[in-house]
């Protein structure tokens, strides 16, 4: 079975948030992911980390917009200016919380000037924090209406274009399954560019188990092609979060 980190921006809803930490480690995870930590206390997200033994595998970039525009600015073009400050923001925090990856998020776009915005914007990115994972992501456009990114062919023809060792693809089965209807074909297609997975069941986005997706093909898969990342249960609990983490055993 894969390694599973647990997605504290979604699970364990029905605690405050500095207790999530205690609860995914006592759930089995040995991992998580924060979407947006920014609106808590950097140091005590860092201290529920090394008390609970977690590792943590990603956040995103933008922080959120308080403004309630869109979510990133990768894409967009003429926003570069914006687009530099908010992921010097995010490198500021990513230096006390140390993840893994960082999700760069390329916002609302369409075209060849939006793919060239985001090329241009991930390149210096790259440069910017060498030593630091980036992630694209593809993203449904039924969850996020106008996203730029919600292509797996784009994604990858994106990031031949940086060509930066230091970015990826990140895989999240149930967009996958949105965008394609088959994750397994989408993995074989665009799994050895992935350095971070994501799962969540269809329809509803709840548990990993039923539904439309094979989730034990999908992780036999996993192994079987030797993906040495984290998958973080990204989903909105049916009911109790430890209630329903049976599809992990």
């Amino acid at each position: 079975m894969p390694r599973f980190a647990a997605n504290l921006s979604w699970l364990f809803p029905e605690l405050a948030f500095m207790e999530r930490f205690r609860a995914a480690k006592e759930a089995g995870f040995d991992a998580v992911e924060v979407l947006f930590p920014y609106d808590h206390p950097t140091q005590e997200i860092r201290d529920a980390l090394v008390w609970n033994d977690l590792t943590f595998v990603l956040m995103n970039c933008p922080p959120p917009n308080a403004t309630g525009g869109p979510q990133g600015f990768a894409a967009v073009p003429g926003m570069e200016d914006r687009f530099r400050r908010d992921f010097d923001r995010t490198l500021r925090f990513a230096q006390v919380l140390k993840p893994r990856h960082i999700h760069v998020m390329a916002g609302p776009g369409e075209g060849p000037e939006a793919e060239a915005a985001f090329v241009e914007n991930l390149r210096w990115a790259a440069a910017r924090a060498p030593k630091q994972s980036l992630t694209i992501e593809p993203i449904n456009r039924h969850d996020m209406p106008g996203y730029f990114l919600c292509d797996h062919d784009v994604a990858a023809r994106v990031l031949d274009a940086v060509a930066a060792r230091n970015l990826a693809l990140q895989f999240d089965a149930y967009h996958a399954h949105r965008i394609t209807g088959d994750v397994l074909a989408t993995w074989a297609a665009h799994g050895h560019r992935a350095a971070h997975v994501q799962i969540a069941g269809f329809p509803g986005r709840h548990e990993p188990s039923g539904g439309e997706i094979d989730f034990p093909a999908f992780f036999a898969r996993l192994d079987a092609d030797g993906y040495p990342g984290w998958v973080s249960a990204e989903y909105a609990p049916a009911g109790a979060t430890a209630a329903g983490l049976g599809w992990m055993r």
